[in-house]
């Protein structure tokens, strides 16, 4: 987090009083490296109480309170409106955001027969004004070059605050990052046992619509996503999980952007039949083989990205052995998944992680097409039987999900390029600029996927990979034949 510059005591406000509680600012100290100084923090609390009761965590849910929180936000064109005001319009509509989702203002608890529920409790979120002067857009969103984490690190609070540690710690944190040029950078810190990509983003969304105006979608608090399961996670003594991967592990970290006409490119080449000889005859018997993936029904455009990105990926990754087995897991959304389906809105997490495997070697002598039709297949056949079958083996065994890559073959891709990021996001003073996130949950091949600004198909995949294994894929003309800037950064 970046540097905070006041020591003094803060008073809260009451639930169903004014939510905003004054701003304290102090002299400042010596200035953190990256340049971004945190001037004001603030408490606050929803501007109406909560109705609601205690939320049990799901099973979806508990194995995430070995996760780092969520970290993620955007850029924004410099607002037309005094800093002041720009704060304290902010706080004042996070104020009412959080009375229509009051369980990012709770806390976590453990009750006597070790079930851990969200206490909708009102308890409040840090909210954090912070500066950077010297600081400006280019030198964050710079083409054709990695992220710069020293920087991004310090446009979030809560650096690498696991989610159990939300017994005592708030469930949210907001950031407001103000810089030399105007713009204006949001984040958001979440605890990832109370939300998965999908309820982050309507929070998100929620937020602006309330500041510019506007009435938000309501979230379903019902607890329908297995809300019958018995089965506890247990942390004797109350001592929390550690997370599963090594946090100071040395990676380069990067976003490569897709542009519509690459990835309709992908998407056509990985759905082309071959025209003739003995490769058109196997293909034609696979076409007709209801058990074979290339059978399936056409591969999606993102499905044909992600083929391309475990070709290469692997391809740079030159210690593994031919006969290692590589994998790829995609997170999958369970709400429209399941019969019957929960609501879009259900908020809390809803996901399980789809894996597709093959050999160093079946990947290094088969084509874009048969990787796509893996993955193809492997996300068809995850349907309700593929997640009660997930969800009955976890109550069988509770465990922390195990985030990582501990034999250096495997790639995680998270978040989604459908959710709306771009969309909805606006607070009342232009479209975001770009998504960022800070350094939760990344290791050796953790990717996440980002719409493109465009709105047109463009995707921006966040790449992490270890320096030699990012080396390697810049390297990989038949990878970087598909990666451009995005003309917003040109």
């Amino acid at each position: 987090m970046a540097q905070m510059l006041s020591a003094m005591a803060m008073v809260d406000a009451a639930p169903a009083a004014s939510a905003i509680v004054t701003k304290l600012q102090a002299a400042c100290l010596d200035a953190p490296a990256s340049g971004i100084t945190v001037v004001s923090r603030q408490h606050v609390r929803p501007d109406a109480a909560s109705a609601i009761g205690d939320l049990t965590l799901s099973v979806s849910d508990l194995p995430m309170l070995s996760c780092h929180y969520i970290q993620k936000g955007l850029f924004f064109p410099a607002p037309d409106l005094p800093m002041s005001s720009l704060v304290s319009l902010l706080v004042s509509s996070l104020s009412r955001a959080l009375a229509v989702v009051p369980a990012l203002a709770g806390r976590l608890v453990t009750l006597p027969d070790d079930r851990i529920v969200i206490r909708c409790n009102d308890a409040g979120v840090e909210f954090l004004h912070a500066v950077a002067p010297g600081l400006s857009l280019d030198d964050f969103l710079v083409p054709d070059a990695d992220v710069p984490t020293k920087l991004t690190k310090d446009l979030f609070p809560m650096d690498r605050t696991v989610s159990y540690d939300g017994h005592c710690r708030p469930l949210t944190s907001f950031q407001v990052t103000v810089l030399g040029d105007g713009a204006v950078f949001i984040g958001i810190v979440a605890n990832h046992a109370v939300v998965d990509g999908t309820s982050f983003w309507h929070f998100f969304n929620t937020w602006a619509a309330i500041c510019r105006g506007e009435s938000p979608r309501l979230p379903d608090f019902r607890r329908n996503f297995f809300g019958d399961s018995t089965a506890v996670l247990r942390f004797p003594g109350g001592v929390g999980p550690a997370v599963t991967f090594d946090v100071d592990a040395p990676l380069r970290e990067r976003v490569f952007h897709f542009s519509a006409d690459a990835i309709r490119e992908l998407k056509a080449i990985v759905n082309r039949r071959p025209s003739g000889g003995q490769d058109a005859e196997v293909y034609g018997k696979m076409a007709h083989d209801p058990k074979s993936p290339e059978g399936r029904c056409e591969i999606s455009s993102f499905q044909s990205l992600c083929a391309q990105i475990w070709l290469s990926v692997t391809r740079a990754r030159k210690r593994l052995a031919p006969d290692a087995t590589t994998t790829f897991r995609m997170a999958v959304n369970c709400r429209h998944r399941l019969r019957p389906a929960i609501s879009p809105v259900y908020f809390g997490n809803a996901i399980q992680s789809a894996a597709t495997t093959a050999t160093v070697s079946e990947l290094a002598r088969n084509d874009l097409r048969w990787a796509a039709a893996k993955l193809n297949a492997s996300l068809a056949a995850y349907g309700d039987g593929a997640i009660r079958r997930a969800a009955a083996a976890w109550q069988a065994a509770p465990r922390c999900f195990p985030l990582g890559n501990p034999d250096g073959s495997v790639i995680t891709m998270g978040s989604s390029n459908r959710f709306p990021m771009y969309e909805g996001n606006d607070f009342g003073w232009g479209r975001p600029l770009a998504v960022r996130s800070g350094r939760a949950n990344k290791f050796d091949g953790k990717m996440s996927a980002f719409p493109g600004r465009a709105g047109d198909g463009s995707v921006d995949i966040e790449v992490c990979l270890p320096p030699e294994t990012m080396a390697a894929l810049l390297r990989d003309g038949e990878f970087m034949q598909y990666v451009s800037c995005p003309s917003h950064l040109l």
